[in-house]
């Protein structure tokens, strides 16, 4: 039986406050990430210490985050939740929100407070986006290159995806329409200021996928995080778009010959949502492993395994070195000052309200 919101939020502040014991919590967990190097770093630094405190517990990951929106839906329809914790981008954590999709928290009262001193509120900052939204991560979206395919002058600007003369060769873009848009528009001589005034009309939308048609038949579209970084190790593209973290993994952890692209790095958030209307034990589950894994020391740990900075401002002076390379980490966030010289901060708003227009929009053209 499933409890009303009410209950749900009466219930949720019982186990913030540790008045639920693990004999009522459940005893399993599925966790929805986006696989590869991002979902292996949340292994290491969050549910592999989480259970080794917690040996009864049993989590399984399903790596269906691109997806979380849309399965949501079908989920919430069908009355039946199956998931316990989804990772998600900031954007859709205010579409779920704003559908009812996923719980509303509080977190001075069902987070912990900084190693500093400072409340949840306060540690998190900016980062909380939306009433649903519990922070993780600094990230952003840009562009790896394959050194050995550039010649003698490597990329430095973000409209050399659109440069196919100095640049021949296959691309990879993600099948999705964030940050292909804006790029788009930005690399057809739209201000980066008026961006987001263009793309919210129809005449807008139109222009950036003209520009995208420019590269359209010289383009591959991936749907996961790790599908550029193969295929630039592949050398099956010169160049193409993917999470900072994803291109780290490849060049530091892999040696690849990637070469990565700053300019214009879309800056967002990642984090976590709880599905609403989840059953009381496994809600209490998912509230002890949440506060657990975006404590100060946990988000800090994450950084020894990925390129991307935590969410919360005490963790920053904890990031150290990479777990096994050894190598100081800090000089491969995206929030280095070397690295967001000319950032693209990502409007969550915008795309929590225009998504799934521009969505049907962009996959109309790409079936064409």
């Amino acid at each position: 039986m499933k409890l009303t919101k009410t209950l749900l939020a009466t219930t949720a502040l019982t186990v913030a406050a540790g008045a639920v014991s693990a004999e009522d919590m459940a005893n399993s967990m599925t966790i929805v990430s986006w696989g590869g190097a991002y979902q292996n770093s949340q292994v290491k630094a969050y549910s592999e210490p989480y259970a080794a405190m917690h040996p009864e517990v049993s989590i399984s990951w399903d790596e269906s985050s691109a997806e979380a929106v849309a399965k949501l839906r079908a989920m919430n329809e069908a009355g039946n939740i199956t998931w316990d914790l989804v990772d998600v981008e900031a954007a859709d954590s205010i579409r779920l929100c704003d559908e009812g999709l996923a719980m509303e928290v509080d977190v001075d009262e069902m987070l912990a407070p900084g190693e500093d001193g400072s409340s949840a509120e306060d540690d998190f900052g900016d980062s909380l986006i939306s009433d649903c939204f519990i922070p993780q991560i600094v990230f952003s979206t840009t562009v790896g290159y394959r050194t050995d395919m550039v010649g003698d002058t490597p990329p430095s600007d973000i409209c050399a995806i659109f440069d196919l003369e100095t640049y021949p060769g296959k691309r990879s873009l993600n099948k999705r329409p964030p940050a292909n848009m804006e790029w788009a528009l930005l690399c057809d001589g739209v201000a980066k200021e008026d961006i987001y005034d263009v793309l919210a009309t129809p005449e807008g939308q139109d222009r950036a996928l003209a520009k995208l048609d420019t590269i359209k038949d010289q383009t591959i579209w991936w749907t996961a995080g790790a599908d550029t970084p193969q295929l630039l190790a592949d050398g099956e593209v010169v160049m193409g778009s993917t999470y900072n973290g994803r291109l780290f993994s490849a060049i530091a952890e892999q040696n690849q010959p990637i070469g990565m692209l700053w300019d214009a790095e879309m800056l967002d958030f990642d984090g976590w949502i709880i599905p609403e209307g989840l059953p009381e034990d496994r809600l209490a589950r998912v509230l002890d492993f949440v506060k657990f894994a975006t404590d100060t020391q946990r988000l800090a740990d994450q950084a020894a395994y990925i390129s991307y900075g935590p969410a919360r401002a005490s963790s920053a002076p904890l990031v150290g070195k990479h777990a096994e390379l050894g190598i100081d980490m800090a000089p491969h966030m995206p929030t280095d000052p070397a690295n967001a010289t000319n950032v693209f901060v990502t409007q969550y708003s915008f795309w929590s309200d225009y998504r799934d227009d521009i969505d049907a929009k962009f996959q109309a053209w790409l079936a064409k």
